[in-house]
């Protein structure tokens, strides 16, 4: 098999030994990863590191399974989200068979909001031709609970995104610690 066939997640274990890159993947040494860029803590190699656990996270996730695993969705989430000291929504766009076609911040904001345009998330759905997303935003508080403005926008969104026929699966509200998933709460 061709070294360019593997996945970035393959190609990880291959590197590092399929414990050590499972070990990586599942967070453990996630406190690595959650510098802001810019600030004195980030340093080149930990950007490549992140970027690299994102990477990998996405070709483990939307390579053979699915984004439909809560589970699989908050790791990936937390690599995207977690560690930043204002609040960035941001959405994954996905196929029919719930594969990733991008992962997008969106919108950014203050230490506790930030302002989400239902027009330009479906905008941006339509123009990547999305089937499904999930929403995603991190409280940078580390209270990873729902709050009812986020109830609401998600309300919004659904509503919004529904117009076109894409259908809404989640929203993750996502902190270093931990992530909920609305969905599983059934709040979606």
């Amino acid at each position: 098999m061709s070294l360019r066939a593997l996945s970035n997640f393959e190609l990880m274990k291959m590197l590092l030994g399929s414990r050590k890159a499972d070990k990586l993947c599942e967070n453990v040494l996630s406190s690595l990863f959650f510098a802001e860029e810019g600030s004195t803590y980030y340093v080149r190699e930990l950007a490549a590191a992140r970027e690299l656990v994102k990477r990998s996270l996405e070709g483990k996730i939307g390579g053979k399974e699915s984004f439909s695993s809560p589970a699989n969705v908050s790791k990936y989430l937390k690599v995207l989200l977690a560690g930043y000291e204002h609040e960035v929504f941001a959405c994954l766009f996905l196929n029919n068979r719930h594969h990733l076609i991008a992962a997008e911040e969106l919108f950014r904001g203050t230490i506790n909001g930030t302002s989400v345009h239902p027009r330009e998330v479906v905008k941006r759905a339509l123009t990547l031709n999305a089937a499904a997303v999930i929403f995603a935003h991190n409280h940078p508080s580390g209270v990873a609970e729902p709050s009812m403005a986020d109830i609401s926008l998600t309300d919004r969104l659904k509503a919004a995104l529904g117009m076109v026929d894409i259908r809404v699966l989640d929203h993750f509200v996502v902190t270093t610690a931990s992530s909920i998933s609305m969905a599983e709460r059934g709040m979606i």
